[in-house]
């Protein structure tokens, strides 16, 4: 099973004032638009994705730095793992390219967002 990071995710009342700030003071670069939620940004080789809350999604959701995201090839043994390891799967979801998504518990309120490859 192989994991790799994908991105980290920013939720914040001002979508654009956030961008703003990342690329005026940290030199990121706009990647793409998520039409309707935000901006993906190029922070140096690190993906930030810039949105509001997201209505489509039912887990807890909070503002600031809520997750960090990793895409595996081997969506159900992943999640098997992290079941049998006792962590709380808060939501699974399917993606915009049809694979399966899920929202795990991490510690102190943060999260993971677990994205099926495909």
């Amino acid at each position: 099973m192989a994991i790799s990071f994908q991105h980290v995710h920013l939720k914040t009342r001002d979508v654009e004032a956030t961008v703003r700030y990342y690329i005026d003071n940290f030199g990121a670069a706009k990647k793409a638009e998520m039409p309707g939620r935000g901006w993906q940004l190029d922070l140096h080789g690190t993906q930030l994705n810039i949105t509001g809350i997201i209505p489509e999604q039912h887990h807890e959701q909070h503002y600031g730095i809520e997750h960090v995201a990793v895409v595996t090839d081997d969506y159900a043994a992943t999640l098997a793992t992290l079941r049998g390891n006792g962590v709380a799967v808060l939501e699974e979801l399917t993606g915009e390219q049809g694979n399966r998504v899920a929202f795990v518990a991490a510690t102190d309120g943060a999260q993971v967002e677990v994205i099926e490859n495909v």
